[in-house]
Protein backbone atom coordinates (compact mmCIF):
# COMPACT_ATOMS: atom_id res chain seq x y z
CA UNK A 1 0.00 0.00 0.00
CA UNK A 2 1.59 3.53 -1.02
CA UNK A 3 1.90 6.47 1.13
CA UNK A 4 -0.45 9.06 1.02
CA UNK A 5 1.07 11.81 -1.16
CA UNK A 6 4.01 9.50 -2.10
CA UNK A 7 6.65 10.91 -0.14
CA UNK A 8 7.76 10.57 3.40
CA UNK A 9 5.78 12.28 6.19
CA UNK A 10 7.54 15.28 7.37
CA UNK A 11 8.90 14.86 11.56
CA UNK A 12 7.41 17.88 12.55
CA UNK A 13 4.39 16.68 14.42
CA UNK A 14 5.08 13.11 13.23
CA UNK A 15 2.31 11.45 15.82
CA UNK A 16 -0.54 13.82 14.38
CA UNK A 17 0.58 13.32 10.99
CA UNK A 18 0.79 9.62 10.88
CA UNK A 19 -2.27 9.67 12.59
CA UNK A 20 -4.06 11.70 10.44
CA UNK A 21 -2.61 9.98 6.92
CA UNK A 22 -3.76 6.36 8.83
CA UNK A 23 -7.60 7.78 9.28
CA UNK A 24 -7.11 8.94 5.79
CA UNK A 25 -6.45 5.38 4.42
CA UNK A 26 -9.38 3.91 6.93
CA UNK A 27 -12.05 6.43 5.80
CA UNK A 28 -11.06 5.77 1.80
CA UNK A 29 -11.52 2.11 2.29
CA UNK A 30 -8.06 1.89 1.43
CA UNK A 31 -7.20 0.26 4.97
CA UNK A 32 -10.20 -2.08 5.28
CA UNK A 33 -12.29 -3.08 7.90
CA UNK A 34 -10.39 -6.24 9.45
CA UNK A 35 -6.91 -5.90 7.79
CA UNK A 36 -4.15 -6.50 10.33
CA UNK A 37 -0.71 -4.60 10.50
CA UNK A 38 2.14 -4.50 12.98
CA UNK A 39 3.97 -1.19 14.13
CA UNK A 40 6.88 -2.42 12.78
CA UNK A 41 5.48 -2.69 8.63
CA UNK A 42 3.73 0.84 9.42
CA UNK A 43 7.33 2.27 10.45
CA UNK A 44 8.65 0.63 7.27
CA UNK A 45 6.27 2.21 5.38
CA UNK A 46 5.92 5.67 6.30
CA UNK A 47 10.08 5.50 7.00
CA UNK A 48 10.19 6.85 10.36
CA UNK A 49 10.81 5.18 13.70
CA UNK A 50 8.72 2.30 15.49
CA UNK A 51 7.49 5.23 18.88
CA UNK A 52 5.47 7.63 16.81
CA UNK A 53 3.87 5.16 14.97
CA UNK A 54 2.74 3.03 17.85
CA UNK A 55 1.66 6.59 19.58
CA UNK A 56 -0.56 7.07 16.29
CA UNK A 57 -1.99 3.97 16.62
CA UNK A 58 -2.76 3.96 19.90
CA UNK A 59 -4.11 7.12 19.71
CA UNK A 60 -6.92 5.76 16.60
CA UNK A 61 -7.59 3.03 18.81
CA UNK A 62 -9.01 5.60 21.55
CA UNK A 63 -11.12 7.36 18.52
CA UNK A 64 -12.06 3.79 17.94
CA UNK A 65 -11.09 2.98 14.48
CA UNK A 66 -8.87 0.41 15.21
CA UNK A 67 -8.34 -2.58 17.94
CA UNK A 68 -5.39 -3.98 19.52
CA UNK A 69 -4.74 -7.33 19.12
CA UNK A 70 -2.08 -9.39 21.34
CA UNK A 71 1.00 -10.24 19.95
CA UNK A 72 -0.22 -9.74 16.75
CA UNK A 73 -0.45 -5.89 16.47
CA UNK A 74 -3.46 -4.02 15.47
CA UNK A 75 -6.90 -4.35 13.30
CA UNK A 76 -9.10 -2.13 11.78
CA UNK A 77 -12.34 -2.20 13.49
CA UNK A 78 -15.19 -3.75 12.16
CA UNK A 79 -18.08 -1.77 12.75
CA UNK A 80 -21.65 -3.69 12.35
CA UNK A 81 -25.10 -2.12 11.44
CA UNK A 82 -26.45 -1.92 14.61
CA UNK A 83 -23.36 0.14 15.48
CA UNK A 84 -24.28 2.56 12.58
CA UNK A 85 -28.00 3.12 14.23
CA UNK A 86 -26.43 3.69 17.29
CA UNK A 87 -24.07 6.49 15.52
CA UNK A 88 -26.90 7.72 13.50
CA UNK A 89 -29.00 7.87 17.15
CA UNK A 90 -26.25 9.42 18.91
CA UNK A 91 -25.47 11.84 16.63
CA UNK A 92 -28.88 12.85 15.81
CA UNK A 93 -29.59 13.55 20.21
CA UNK A 94 -27.12 15.89 20.03
CA UNK A 95 -27.32 17.87 16.87
CA UNK A 96 -31.28 18.46 17.68
CA UNK A 97 -30.59 19.42 21.33
CA UNK A 98 -27.75 21.76 19.99
CA UNK A 99 -30.27 23.03 17.45
CA UNK A 100 -33.14 23.09 19.98
CA UNK A 101 -31.24 24.68 22.38
CA UNK A 102 -29.01 26.75 20.90
CA UNK A 103 -30.64 28.24 17.49
CA UNK A 104 -33.13 31.14 18.63
CA UNK A 105 -30.61 32.15 21.54
CA UNK A 106 -27.56 31.91 20.17
CA UNK A 107 -27.86 32.87 16.11
CA UNK A 108 -27.43 36.47 16.52
CA UNK A 109 -24.40 36.09 18.06
CA UNK A 110 -22.83 33.74 15.18
CA UNK A 111 -20.13 35.81 13.71
CA UNK A 112 -20.61 36.51 10.53
CA UNK A 113 -17.22 35.04 9.51
CA UNK A 114 -18.02 32.27 10.50
CA UNK A 115 -21.43 31.54 9.27
CA UNK A 116 -19.79 32.51 5.81
CA UNK A 117 -17.11 29.79 6.16
CA UNK A 118 -20.04 26.94 7.05
CA UNK A 119 -21.94 28.04 4.47
CA UNK A 120 -19.05 28.17 2.07
CA UNK A 121 -18.39 24.23 3.07
CA UNK A 122 -21.61 23.51 2.44
CA UNK A 123 -21.29 24.59 -1.18
CA UNK A 124 -18.26 22.74 -1.16
CA UNK A 125 -20.15 19.56 0.34
CA UNK A 126 -23.21 19.88 -1.85
CA UNK A 127 -21.32 19.74 -5.28
CA UNK A 128 -19.32 17.13 -4.09
CA UNK A 129 -22.30 14.77 -3.40
CA UNK A 130 -24.44 16.21 -6.28
CA UNK A 131 -21.44 14.85 -8.38
CA UNK A 132 -20.92 11.84 -6.73
CA UNK A 133 -17.14 12.09 -5.65
CA UNK A 134 -16.96 10.39 -2.60
CA UNK A 135 -13.29 11.07 -1.93
CA UNK A 136 -13.71 15.08 -2.29
CA UNK A 137 -17.18 14.30 -0.26
CA UNK A 138 -15.72 12.70 2.69
CA UNK A 139 -13.42 15.78 3.52
CA UNK A 140 -15.99 18.66 3.13
CA UNK A 141 -18.78 16.98 4.92
CA UNK A 142 -16.25 16.64 7.84
CA UNK A 143 -15.47 19.78 7.61
CA UNK A 144 -18.71 21.03 6.96
CA UNK A 145 -20.21 19.31 10.22
CA UNK A 146 -17.29 20.20 12.50
CA UNK A 147 -17.46 23.95 11.45
CA UNK A 148 -21.26 24.06 12.28
CA UNK A 149 -21.26 22.59 15.66
CA UNK A 150 -18.40 24.94 15.77
CA UNK A 151 -20.44 27.77 16.17
CA UNK A 152 -21.70 26.84 19.48
CA UNK A 153 -18.20 27.23 21.35
CA UNK A 154 -18.55 23.69 22.94
CA UNK A 155 -14.84 21.60 21.56
CA UNK A 156 -16.55 19.01 23.31
CA UNK A 157 -19.65 18.32 21.22
CA UNK A 158 -17.13 19.40 18.06
CA UNK A 159 -14.87 16.86 18.94
CA UNK A 160 -17.18 14.07 19.99
CA UNK A 161 -19.70 14.66 16.39
CA UNK A 162 -16.19 14.27 14.80
CA UNK A 163 -15.37 11.13 16.13
CA UNK A 164 -18.38 10.36 15.17
CA UNK A 165 -18.97 11.46 11.65
CA UNK A 166 -15.89 9.51 10.63
CA UNK A 167 -16.94 6.26 12.31
CA UNK A 168 -20.11 6.73 10.20
CA UNK A 169 -17.87 7.23 6.89
CA UNK A 170 -15.76 4.46 7.54
CA UNK A 171 -18.48 1.98 7.75
CA UNK A 172 -20.41 3.27 5.00
CA UNK A 173 -17.87 3.86 2.55
CA UNK A 174 -17.32 -0.08 1.57
CA UNK A 175 -20.92 0.23 0.59
CA UNK A 176 -20.83 3.40 -1.03
CA UNK A 177 -18.15 1.99 -3.40
CA UNK A 178 -19.96 -0.77 -4.16
CA UNK A 179 -22.09 1.12 -7.05
CA UNK A 180 -20.40 2.29 -10.28
CA UNK A 181 -22.35 6.21 -10.46
CA UNK A 182 -23.17 8.16 -6.89
CA UNK A 183 -24.14 11.10 -8.80
CA UNK A 184 -27.78 12.03 -7.11
CA UNK A 185 -27.74 9.23 -4.53
CA UNK A 186 -25.51 11.15 -2.01
CA UNK A 187 -27.22 13.28 0.51
CA UNK A 188 -26.74 17.28 -0.32
CA UNK A 189 -28.61 19.33 1.70
CA UNK A 190 -26.25 20.75 3.51
CA UNK A 191 -27.43 24.61 2.30
CA UNK A 192 -30.38 24.22 3.75
CA UNK A 193 -29.40 22.83 7.01
CA UNK A 194 -27.23 25.85 6.92
CA UNK A 195 -30.53 28.11 6.09
CA UNK A 196 -32.66 26.61 8.64
CA UNK A 197 -29.65 27.48 11.30
CA UNK A 198 -28.78 30.75 10.01
CA UNK A 199 -32.72 31.64 10.57
CA UNK A 200 -32.55 30.15 13.95
CA UNK A 201 -35.22 27.84 12.77
CA UNK A 202 -34.81 24.62 14.95
CA UNK A 203 -38.08 22.50 13.98
CA UNK A 204 -36.85 22.79 10.26
CA UNK A 205 -32.94 21.42 11.34
CA UNK A 206 -34.88 18.42 13.12
CA UNK A 207 -36.55 17.93 10.14
CA UNK A 208 -33.59 18.10 7.57
CA UNK A 209 -31.65 15.59 9.88
CA UNK A 210 -34.67 13.30 10.07
CA UNK A 211 -34.60 12.78 6.59
CA UNK A 212 -30.98 12.61 5.99
CA UNK A 213 -30.71 9.93 8.41
CA UNK A 214 -33.71 8.18 7.28
CA UNK A 215 -32.03 8.54 3.71
CA UNK A 216 -28.51 7.24 4.62
CA UNK A 217 -30.22 4.59 6.84
CA UNK A 218 -32.20 3.13 3.88
CA UNK A 219 -29.49 3.39 1.37
CA UNK A 220 -26.57 1.43 3.65
CA UNK A 221 -29.56 -1.23 3.94
CA UNK A 222 -30.48 -1.69 0.31
CA UNK A 223 -26.92 -1.63 -0.97
CA UNK A 224 -26.65 -4.53 2.02
CA UNK A 225 -29.06 -6.76 1.04
CA UNK A 226 -27.55 -6.43 -2.68
CA UNK A 227 -30.56 -3.95 -4.10
CA UNK A 228 -28.99 -1.49 -6.96
CA UNK A 229 -31.93 0.30 -6.80
CA UNK A 230 -31.04 2.88 -3.93
CA UNK A 231 -32.63 5.38 -2.85
CA UNK A 232 -31.86 9.20 -4.16
CA UNK A 233 -32.57 12.39 -2.31
CA UNK A 234 -36.06 13.84 -3.57
CA UNK A 235 -35.72 17.52 -5.89
CA UNK A 236 -36.98 19.23 -2.23
CA UNK A 237 -34.48 17.46 0.23
CA UNK A 238 -36.80 15.02 1.77
CA UNK A 239 -35.87 11.24 1.61
CA UNK A 240 -36.69 9.89 -1.67
CA UNK A 241 -37.09 6.54 -1.61
CA UNK A 242 -37.43 5.05 1.82
CA UNK A 243 -40.65 3.30 2.80
CA UNK A 244 -41.11 5.11 5.92
CA UNK A 245 -38.64 7.06 6.58
CA UNK A 246 -38.81 8.39 10.09
CA UNK A 247 -39.47 5.06 11.61
CA UNK A 248 -36.00 4.22 9.99
CA UNK A 249 -34.66 7.24 11.48
CA UNK A 250 -36.11 6.70 14.74
CA UNK A 251 -37.55 9.73 15.55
Amino acid sequence: MPVPGGSPVKRSTLRQQIADALCDEVLAGRLPAGKQFTVKEMAEQYGVSATPVREALIDLCSQGLLDVEEHRGFRVHEFTHDDFRAMVEARSLIVEGIFRRSAAERVSGFPAQALAAVRRRAEEAERAARSGDLDILIGYDLRFWRELTGLVGNPYISDFLQRVRVQSWVFVVPYLRRMDDLAGVLWADHGRLTDAVTRADADEAERIIAEYNAHSLTLVSRLANGEDDAPRPAPDGGPGGADNPRAEAGS
